[in-house]
């Protein structure tokens, strides 16, 4: 693990999984009555900052301690577990199919039996980038993003997975919908999925207007 320097009272750790590492860093400040101001996941870093350069000092002491050298194991993440209906209609699914070689429905097996993490936040309120996604679900972005996709997008780019909780311009390759509300200001914490979000997804029926 690698670490940085970020001010006074703060360090950037570089981990290989930055949720399980994040958990790991919250449970030594625990154990060190160390006062952590926040814990920031990224994509490969884990921002950590202290209330005073003293907590941050006792607190890397123990780093060692923190490895983030695996994913959460599933059913034992601080966020619960969430089960996303997802009506697979998307723009981008046969091409998807075609990408990888699995066909339409082949995508929809693979992505609907998966079991995804939450990783990180970003892009948005409420976007979490949802780490797990089979190796052979993954594909590059659109070479020119959207100008709109709406929100309840299911989508897929690289080695992640998300859920658009808002209408945005966006890259990814939309393989579905939800009709759940991924962010919602009146609802507390506002977003579904976070940081250690266990996520997956059912197939539901794709309805036709008659």
């Amino acid at each position: 693990m690698n670490v940085r320097p970020a001010g006074r009272s703060a360090a950037l750790l570089q981990v290989a999984h930055p949720a399980s590492a994040a958990a790991e860093v919250r449970e030594a400040a625990a154990a060190a009555g160390v006062t952590l101001q926040e814990v920031v996941p990224g994509a490969e870093t884990v921002l950590v900052v202290a209330a005073r350069a003293a907590d941050l000092t006792r607190l890397l002491a123990r780093l060692p301690e923190v490895t983030g050298s695996s994913p959460m194991s599933a059913g034992h993440g601080p966020e619960g577990a969430v089960c996303l209906d997802v009506r697979y209609d998307g723009p981008d699914l046969a091409a998807v199919g075609e990408l990888t070689g699995l066909g339409a429905e082949g995508v929809v097996a693979a992505h609907s039996g998966a079991r995804l993490r939450g990783a990180f936040g970003g892009f948005a309120p409420g976007f979490c980038y949802l780490e797990g996604l089979p190796a052979t679900l993954r594909v590059p972005r659109l070479p020119e993003p959207r100008p709109s996709v709406p929100a309840g997008a299911v989508a897929v780019a690289d080695r992640y997975s998300a859920v658009y909780p808002r209408s945005t311009p966006g890259g990814w390759r939309i393989l579905g919908h939800t009709d759940t509300a991924i962010w919602d200001s009146r609802r507390e914490p506002p977003a579904l999925l976070r940081p250690g979000t266990l996520v997956t997804f059912r197939a539901v029926p794709v309805t036709t207007a008659p």
